[in-house]
């Protein structure tokens, strides 16, 4: 799967740190063999993805859109749809699908996102769907949560 994760307070905290897990969790999807994405709604964020050795993992980085999500893909240069979405942002997980995460601002050794988000795409793959509250399917009606 074409696999896109929102940059700001879904893998990158306020602090400028990665959410615990996050290198971990790549990994194992790409050995999985997804394809990883990273986009932003403030623009194309290279510079976080070279500083936090993500480069490797990814196979794109794009401005993502922030309104009318699938109208907008093309004119951001986004070249495909996406499969399966990881935000904070609820609105964009109900267009596409995938699993909205409550936002990570500060350095949590705690927080246990990455591996539920693997689980839930792990029950995706397998099933179609999760079972987990986190997980919207494409095209799910407001409110999510």
């Amino acid at each position: 799967m074409n696999i896109f994760f929102d940059v700001d307070y879904t893998l990158l905290g306020l602090d400028n740190t990665l959410r615990p897990g996050t290198m971990d969790t790549l990994h194992k999807l790409i050995d999985d063999g997804h394809l990883i994405y990273i986009w932003s709604g403030v623009g194309l964020r290279w510079e976080m993805v070279r500083e936090h050795k993500l480069e490797p993992m990814v196979s794109g980085v794009y401005e993502k859109p922030t309104d009318r999500f699938h109208e907008r893909l093309e004119g951001l240069g986004v070249p495909l749809v996406p499969d399966f979405v990881i935000d904070d942002y609820p609105e964009i997980v109900a267009a596409f699908g995938g699993v909205w995460v409550p936002p990570y601002f500060f350095k949590k050794p705690d927080d246990g996102q990455m591996e539920r988000i693997y689980n839930i795409i792990g029950d995706f793959v397998r099933d179609g769907h999760s079972e987990d509250r986190q997980y919207k399917a494409r095209g799910t009606t407001l409110p999510l949560f």
